[in-house]
């Protein structure tokens, strides 16, 4: 085999926040306890009525391959909920069933990201985003987007960098790192404008059903043209079960489904058919728990973070992330980070993987722990602060 790899590789950042997990094991190896406020995972896992439905697809054998397009008893619960949740009426034919939200976004970018051309997206954002664009031989256009923008693109921002080789935005509301959202009247302006301008609109909607301050809101109200990518990992707690879906256009259903048949085959059928039991009204009930405990902790550890001399000018409306200013404390994010995990025990994330714009003044931190876990991290980090 010859040794020249694919020059794609090149255009593709390794993920640095991996580098501090391997650090935090090595400490966890040699005895510390460690607070993880790192990764981007709810510490709850799926309810039992999901785990029942998944043990009874095993037990009664359904374990062959779906359609591409997934479980048509899936799509439609999808639909039925988006009718129920956000009063929109989505035909379950648009619905494309995935493996993870990463599947979707990887369909969603082979189907519209053209070679060369560029795809606007804010800085900061989740890396990945910009490597699915890559993946194309698109090209990433990150825009410094700051607090006075929610740390989201404009109507405005899209149009003073939109040029001869635009093609598209890729948006995420509620986003991660930020935990911010594009207000409804901004988001409708900037969908407007791209299709004005011949472009094309996908939004990661992810974290949507863990929005704490306003009533649910879909992009897919604004116009049928609008690509949403969704997941059953953050809101529903599937992570490791790697499901997630995409609402695309009618008539782009047919080339999706192509792709997904030479892509992917189809997404894991257990997975599917456990799916089908997050929508039963008793799961729906242990989910909003969950979700008004997250809303708990995060009116804990924004003030709690700002006390402590964090700038956080934008409180996160969704997720379960505060995107933290420290350059109060260094001018480095990536050291500051680094010293709170060795000195601190406490795990969080340099801005450097989410944008050059905030890599060195901000760091991620997750809210994704028990309360009381939060309240010992932040303990710690006062410790830590003080001795600074």
């Amino acid at each position: 085999m010859h040794n020249h790899l694919a020059s794609r590789l090149d255009n593709i950042a390794p993920f640095h926040v991996m580098e501090l997990m391997k650090m935090a094991a090595a400490l966890e190896a040699q005895g510390r306890h460690l607070i993880h406020m790192g990764i981007g995972e709810p510490d709850f896992t799926a309810p039992q009525p999901v785990i029942d439905a998944a043990t009874r697809a095993m037990a009664d054998g359904r374990l062959q391959y779906t359609s591409a397009l997934g479980l048509p008893a899936l799509r439609q619960a999808i639909a039925d909920d988006y009718l129920r949740n956000y009063g929109i009426q989505v035909p379950a034919s648009r619905i494309i069933v995935t493996a993870g939200a990463s599947a979707a976004l990887l369909l969603a970018c082979a189907a519209l990201v053209e070679p060369g051309r560029e795809v606007l997206m804010p800085d900061p954002c989740y890396p990945c985003n910009r490597h699915f664009v890559a993946a194309f031989e698109g090209k990433a256009k990150l825009i410094a987007s700051g607090a006075a923008h929610r740390f989201q693109l404009t109507e405005a921002i899209v149009r003073q960098h939109w040029d001869a080789q635009s093609s598209g935005v890729l948006l995420a509301s509620p986003s991660n790192p930020t935990g911010t959202s594009i207000e409804h009247a901004e988001l409708k302006k900037i969908v407007a404008s791209v299709k004005e301008l011949g472009g094309f609109t996908i939004v990661d909607e992810i974290y949507q059903r863990l929005s704490y301050d306003d009533a649910p809101f879909s992009a897919l109200s604004l116009d049928d043209d609008v690509v949403v990518i969704n997941s059953f990992s953050k809101y529903f707690n599937m992570t490791g079960w790697r499901l997630g879906w995409l609402v695309v256009p009618e008539r782009i259903v047919p080339q999706l489904e192509k792709l997904a048949q030479n892509l992917f085959i189809c997404p894991s059928s257990v997975a599917q058919y456990a799916a089908l039991a997050c929508f039963e009204p008793a799961t729906i009930a242990i989910y909003e728990e969950r979700k008004a405990e997250f809303k708990r902790r995060r009116d804990y550890i924004v003030p709690a973070l700002r006390e402590l001399g964090f700038g956080v000018p934008v409180t996160p409306d969704g997720a379960f992330y505060v995107y933290a200013d420290c350059s109060a404390f260094s001018d480095d994010a990536d050291a500051f980070a680094r010293q709170a995990l060795n000195e601190a025990g406490v795990v969080i994330v340099p801005g450097l993987d989410f944008g050059p714009a905030t890599a060195h003044t901000h760091v991620r931190i997750s809210y994704a722990n028990s309360l009381e876990n939060l309240q010992e991290a932040v303990a710690r980090l006062k410790k830590f602060l003080v001795r600074k």
